[in-house]
């Protein structure tokens, strides 16, 4: 692939966005090579994926050089590929983690906050710059404002403005900060801790979250309800209540 990197040692696919001379900005070429590598990677054996950045930022958002050559149907296209790409981290069964470093800005911050979860350097800031521009950050905003709140997106998106990492912690849209050196282990370190366990009950759990946040509280409990008296029967579970009554360690059968 042209734009990414793709590793995958089985348990983990490591897929790295590889346009570090454009800021790994997301033209249409370089949103296909992603949505490809997760499809991809949702369909293989691995429990993780780890999505980061080559070079001096995470990624810029879209590529204007793609966009302003486009007419409205054309920027709709894109768009549609850039939220089917969002959809798909979240409809993966695998835990998908975003390795954060430098700037996430615009496109760039709503991958990072449609990921499952999030690990930033230091170094790391996160905008949504349209706001101090011409192209305001609308659906960028989509999936940030599910993690921070009302008012904090409005001040992300009204002032365009960076806020480094250690407010991207207190606002809700990474898990961890942590020095620039420890990053790639603080990543691994979480990964390890939220794959654990049976991987068919974890991707019907990640899945049946997404389908129940933002819904109305009877509706998310009834959504919540039948998937959880389901899953009761699958083999993991059986396994996990068996090993619990007999005192024993689980032997995952997934």
């Amino acid at each position: 692939m042209a734009h990414i990197l793709v590793k995958d040692d089985g348990d983990t696919v490591r897929i790295t966005m590889n346009r570090p001379s454009r800021r790994n900005s997301l033209s249409h070429e370089h949103l296909a090579e992603l949505l490809a590598a997760f499809e991809e990677a949702g369909r293989s054996a691995a429990t993780g994926i780890v999505l980061a950045g080559e070079g001096p930022v995470f990624s810029a958002g879209h590529d204007f050089a793609d966009v302003a050559a486009r007419d409205l149907t054309g920027v709709r296209e894109l768009l549609r590929l850039c939220t089917h790409l969002m959809n798909t981290i979240q409809a993966v069964p695998q835990v998908v983690i975003a390795r954060v470093h430098g700037l996430a800005t615009a496109a760039g911050c709503q991958l990072v906050a449609s990921c499952d979860l999030a690990v930033a350097a230091e170094s790391a800031g996160f905008a949504l710059p349209g706001g101090k521009g011409g192209w305001f950050c609308h659906t960028p905003a989509v999936p940030v404002a599910r993690s921070i709140g009302r008012k904090r997106l409005m001040e992300l998106v009204l002032t365009g403005d960076v806020v480094d990492a250690a407010t991207a912690l207190e606002w809700g849209l990474v898990n961890r900060v942590v020095p620039d050196d420890r990053l790639d282990q603080a990543v691994d370190h979480l990964l390890v801790r939220a794959t654990r366990g049976s991987r068919a009950s974890k991707a019907l759990g990640k899945q049946t979250i997404y389908a129940q946040l933002d819904r109305p509280e009877a509706d998310a409990y009834a959504i919540a309800l039948e998937v959880m008296a389901s899953a009761s029967q699958l083999p993991g579970a059986r396994e996990g209540m068996a090993a619990f009554l007999e005192k024993r360690p689980p032997v995952w059968p997934d």
